[in-house]
């Protein structure tokens, strides 16, 4: 093909000529020669791109012996950070995670419960100076990466803290917030979540809020919103954009997962789409490390290699009674569905982790599969971090 019509050809059509390549290629995927040594993930860039940081044995030991809101359920759930998790993530070979912060459901007022949690979020950091460092810039991710530090990227999965005042986009952005998803499962006041059936688009305000993060160069997130939703704000972004943790509804049909035209136009855009380790990967039954590699062949083949990542929505710690994690995620279950946020998925019959891709060895096991299953230690590499990290460079600025 003539160099100078690739050069001038739409990212669309290139991304779908690309996808045709890879699907034909990962039709026939070759196995890693025996004997050839796994890829060592020690020296890339790794960023999760929704991520926690917490010991979920701390949440556990906690909802045995009380029955709280999901609320304050929740608080313990994310402020579980002592040394054994951090430690984690370290040996997880972790640069930077997206750490959920701020309101995402329950009975608290949400803009006052952000700034709070937000402040919260410094004091953690400050007490960890040789651990922890927050995230402004991309660079600040490098920084992380040479001194041996957890970068540490604000962000939130539900924008309902933003009220009816487009001014506060700009609040939380000088404070720090470098990520804002715009909607979690069910509806607010810019658009419906995954959850909501009626899949309303993206309301008039969301577009005030879609403008003004664009403005104040916050990555939009798109994780959890309806299709129309979704659809719309990728439309409405003039920068490009995130759904920093999903799977592929074409393998899983589950309302949490994005479809081939969402995660295609967020590719076509510039973005990235996070695969998680969640239960949502498969219809029913637990999920596993192969519907994860499933996921993210799929999402290459949909949006090319250089538009796939990693959003876990998980932690690096292991969990030491299983028996009791699974009776607390039933009451937590229990919890979401009274309070109307549960997705479609969710059950006290699996576990919202992936048991063979769990603890600090995660992703360290999840690119020997890769690498097994014939990707290159270079692709392997933009899927663990570098791809998120190109993006964030292009939407933060510095």
């Amino acid at each position: 093909m003539n160099p100078v019509r690739i050069i001038r050809m739409k990212r669309r059509d290139f991304i779908r000529m690309s996808s045709i390549g890879l699907a034909a290629i990962s039709m026939s995927l070759p196995v890693a020669a025996a004997g050839v040594a796994p890829v060592n993930i020690k020296n890339m860039l790794l960023i999760n791109a929704l991520s926690g940081m917490s010991n979920q044995n701390i949440w556990v030991d906690y909802l045995a012996n009380h029955n709280d809101s999901i609320g304050r359920a929740s608080i313990i759930r994310m402020r579980s950070v002592d040394d054994r998790a951090i430690r984690d993530t370290h040996a997880s070979g972790t640069t930077a995670i997206n750490a959920t912060l701020g309101y995402v459901a329950g009975p608290e007022e949400p803009y006052e419960y952000t700034i709070n949690d937000i402040a919260e979020w410094n004091a953690i950091i400050r007490q960890h100076p040789k651990d922890l460092l927050k995230v402004w810039t991309a660079d600040d991710i490098l920084r992380a990466k040479k001194e041996n530090r957890i970068g540490v990227i604000f962000g939130f999965q539900n924008a309902k803290s933003v009220g009816d005042d487009v001014g506060r986009v700009k609040t939380f952005a000088n404070l720090g917030v470098r990520i804002i998803q715009l909607t979690y499962n069910d509806r607010n006041q810019l658009g419906d979540g995954s959850a909501v059936k009626e899949n309303k688009g993206l309301s008039a305000f969301g577009h005030e809020v879609v403008a003004s993060l664009n403005e104040n160069k916050v990555l939009v997130d798109l994780s959890h919103s309806g299709e129309r939703t979704c659809l719309d704000a990728i439309k409405a972004s003039k920068s490009p954009i995130t759904i920093s943790h999903t799977g592929c509804r074409a393998l899983a049909n589950l309302p949490r997962n994005k479809t081939d035209e969402e995660i295609r136009q967020v590719a076509e855009n510039g973005g990235v789409v996070g695969i998680y380790f969640m239960p949502f990967l498969r219809e029913d039954g637990q999920a596993r490390a192969k519907d994860v590699v499933q996921h993210i062949e799929h999402a290459i083949e949909v949006c090319g290699e250089d538009h796939v990542g990693i959003g876990t929505d998980g932690d690096a710690t292991n969990i030491d009674d299983m028996k009791q994690y699974r009776v607390a995620v039933g009451q937590e279950v229990r919890q979401r569905q009274q309070a109307g946020v549960s997705a479609a998925g969710e059950s006290n019959q699996v576990v919202p982790l992936i048991p063979d891709l769990m603890g600090p060895l995660q992703f360290q096991k999840l690119a020997d599969v890769l690498h097994d299953r014939g990707h290159s230690s270079a692709r392997i590499e933009k899927i663990l971090g570098a791809n998120f990290l190109r993006l964030m460079r292009e939407v933060w600025q510095a």
